[in-house]
């Protein structure tokens, strides 16, 4: 089984100095790839100059998450990828689990490992922790880490279970489904396009798997902190692009639904003094309603599974209900 670790790279030279030696050092299992969506800080020649043994893979332009893998791993031969952000640490023996569960498993497409906080060590990371799940409006959560509250890791996700989607921080796909899935959406660029990816792959009977064996540290932000409004016009955007094309029962109800919560949460933003995060959202739905007959068309495509969601609202229990840790859901 050919195992190929491709880390996506853009301007990222210093994440590189500062995280690749943990992967060389740890992933003796794998080929190393680093897949540069046209740098201009130097990256490339540091590559080059410093890490010889590992291949780079030229994108001639940036083209974000979704379409920097798409370009790349069309280039690459392997059995698995495991997609890994630049501002990943990796730990001794974190492959090794993750492949003999692919061995033992053949039904599982995607796999994701422990994702702890590079900085706050003993605390799950917010993209991802102990592995994702989405309620019935689209919003995700994950064991370990519901909206801003973070979960310390007591081990009480040391456990191996089937989950909704992986976080795209480190993410493991057979190469086989990858081109059956026909890869990420290009039209996300960035953030949850590893949600709709996942989310296709449920539609398509796949299974997705984490490992809690596994641990790998993210420092996150790397690219788009969480302040930027960027990343929530790209998260509130990315959003209704998933639901609409995946979501199976009355789209028109739950769209109108998940509108209004987009509403609260634009609401909130204008409360807590943030109008950058309120224009972030209205844009995101005027580029949603552009969007709309394409994505409407790729739902004709697409065969959508019920039950893909374990509770109705996720908004509901957490801000309401004030069930902020995933085991009191």
């Amino acid at each position: 089984m050919k195992i190929a670790v491709v880390i996506l790279n853009w301007n990222g030279k210093a994440l590189l100095e500062q995280f690749l030696p943990s992967v060389l050092k740890y992933s003796h299992e794998a080929k190393i790839y680093v897949a540069d969506n046209a740098s201009t800080d130097g990256s490339i020649a540091y590559l080059e100059q410093s890490f010889p043994n590992v291949s780079i893979v030229k994108n001639d332009d940036n083209y974000g998450f979704a379409g920097g893998y798409n370009q790349a791993l069309k280039k690459i031969d392997a059995d698995i990828f495991c997609l890994l952000n630049n501002d990943v640490e990796v730990t001794s023996g974190w492959l090794s689990p993750i492949i003999k569960h692919f061995e033992d498993h053949p039904a599982t497409a995607i796999i994701q490992p422990k994702i702890l906080d590079f900085k706050q060590r003993d605390t799950f990371e917010y993209a991802g922790a102990a592995g994702g799940f989405i309620d019935k409006y689209g919003y995700p959560y994950c064991r370990g880490r519901l909206f801003d509250t973070l979960e310390t890791d007591q081990g009480q996700y040391n456990d191996s279970a089937e989950i909704f989607w992986a976080s795209g921080a480190c993410f493991f796909i057979r190469a086989k489904d990858f081109e059956q899935l026909g890869g990420f959406d290009d039209d996300f660029f960035a953030h949850m396009e590893e949600i709709d990816l996942c989310w296709r792959a449920f539609n398509s009977n796949l299974k997705v798997h984490y490992i809690g064996a596994s641990t790998v540290y993210h420092l996150g932000g790397g690219t788009l902190s969480n302040l930027n409004p960027k990343k929530t016009y790209l998260n509130f955007r990315n959003g209704l692009f998933a639901l609409t094309k995946n979501a199976s029962g009355n789209l028109l109800f739950i769209i109108f639904i998940r509108l209004i919560l987009d509403g609260l949460a634009a609401l909130r933003f204008l409360f807590l003094m943030q109008p950058k995060h309120v224009l972030a959202i209205l844009k995101s739905h005027l580029n949603f309603y552009s969007m709309l007959p394409k994505l409407l068309n790729e739902r004709a495509q697409i065969n959508q599974r019920k039950n893909y969601y374990k509770i109705n609202s996720i908004v509901w229990r957490y801000f309401a209900l004030k069930r902020q840790s995933y085991n009191s859901l």
